[in-house]
């Protein structure tokens, strides 16, 4: 990739601990956050001083959208979560990783101790020939950029 050439973001894949989750459409909502501190001070002449400066790094959310499919890994991880409420043994790393178009990782996203927590449905409409599409937010306390 030459400098300056900016990447397709449409090469893309997610990995749930161990396991790679299959036939994703889209990944969203990836942010980084953290709080800002406002510190008042008073100058030696009197005068009013406000600083700001960078708190503590923020957890946040992340949608996955995927077509509805036989796929099973990501279906057992909801299911720890969604339907068991075990959040302690469903708590995984996932890595989002941007690939140029040799498939090679320029960009990698690691939330750690991420856990579903929320599942969306399909829209489901007589007559409609779109695809079944599910969401999953994912909910992490931590996110390392690389």
């Amino acid at each position: 990739m030459a400098e300056g050439d900016a990447l397709a973001t449409h090469i893309f894949g997610v990995q749930l601990g161990g396991y790679t989750v299959e036939s994703l459409q889209e990944v969203s909502g990836l942010t980084v956050e953290e709080d800002v501190v406002e510190v008042f001070q008073v100058t030696a002449t009197g005068r009013p001083l406000i600083r700001k400066q960078p708190g503590a790094q923020k957890g946040g959310e992340v949608t996955l959208t995927r077509g509805l499919d036989q796929s099973d890994e990501l279906s057992k991880w909801l299911n720890e979560t969604l339907e068991k409420g075990a959040v302690s043994a469903a708590r995984q790393n996932v890595t989002i990783e941007i690939k140029d178009t040799e498939g090679n990782t320029v960009r990698r996203m690691q939330l750690m101790n991420a856990w579903a927590s929320r599942w969306e449905g399909p829209s489901l409409k007589a007559g409609e020939s779109t695809a079944a599409s599910e969401k999953v937010t994912l909910t992490f306390e931590e996110i390392k950029v690389e």
